[in-house]
């Protein structure tokens, strides 16, 4: 008599899983571009929107980019897995880490996933405002995430928070209506042109915070380390 054939479930938004079951779901489903596992439950989300998601992403990424490609020891990564705890697996549109080497505190796996705690996520947010908003924050603020941004599409608003004693504070813009990061000197962002969608002025703001002298002084500290 031949073995019965393991019949693997499909994953279904609402379903309720460990890491491993929704692991072994998601890789039975290679057509299956995106699914979260968020407090133990399956999040898939919806198509995405061209002006209400794909543009935005595109914009955080090209900004995040230009900072990447300036700062040696940084890592960037786009919509990749993320393994936080045993109940959380998330997909975030961009994350900056600092490499090992540079202390970061997330790592790449054997089997090639990114595991830990990234120093900075950023999320576009519209179907998914409330998840990312709420029950992703709340994930992030407790593996200690230390800087988490959220772009609120719709309702045309940018939030950027920095951990401190544990719990999550908004950064404040300067004088010149830009935020910066207080993980990754020279990072900085104006706010008014990314919600504008001014990919010029916002990469443009960038370039000019890179030959600062506390980027400058970060990339040689990081230079001596890896």
């Amino acid at each position: 008599m031949h073995a019965l054939a393991t019949v693997i479930p499909p994953l279904e938004n609402g379903d309720r899983l460990n890491r491993w079951e929704f692991e072994r779901r998601y890789h039975a489903m290679p057509h299956l571009k995106k699914a979260e596992l968020i407090e133990g439950v399956v999040f898939m989300p919806s198509p995405l929107h061209f002006k209400q998601h794909a543009e935005p992403h595109a914009l955080v990424m090209g900004w995040l980019a230009t900072y990447w490609a300036a700062t040696p020891g940084v890592r960037l990564a786009d919509n990749a897995t993320l393994r936080l705890d045993a109940d959380n697996e998330f997909q975030p549109d961009a994350l900056l880490c600092l490499s090992e080497q540079a202390n970061g505190h997330a790592w790449v796996s054997e089997d090639d996933y990114l595991e830990g705690a990234p120093e900075l996520v950023a999320e576009v947010a519209a179907t998914s405002a409330s998840k990312d908003m709420h029950d992703k924050r709340k994930v992030y603020r407790r593996m200690g995430v230390r800087e988490y941004i959220v772009w609120l599409v719709r309702e045309k608003r940018l939030l950027w928070w920095r951990l401190e004693e544990g719990e999550y504070r908004a950064l404040e813009p300067d004088a010149e209506g830009l935020l910066h990061s207080r993980v990754f000197p020279g990072l900085a962002l104006n706010v008014q042109a990314l919600l504008d969608r001014d990919v010029t002025r916002v990469l443009a703001e960038q370039q000019r915070c890179l030959h600062t002298e506390e980027h400058q002084a970060f990339v040689e500290k990081l230079r001596g380390v890896l």
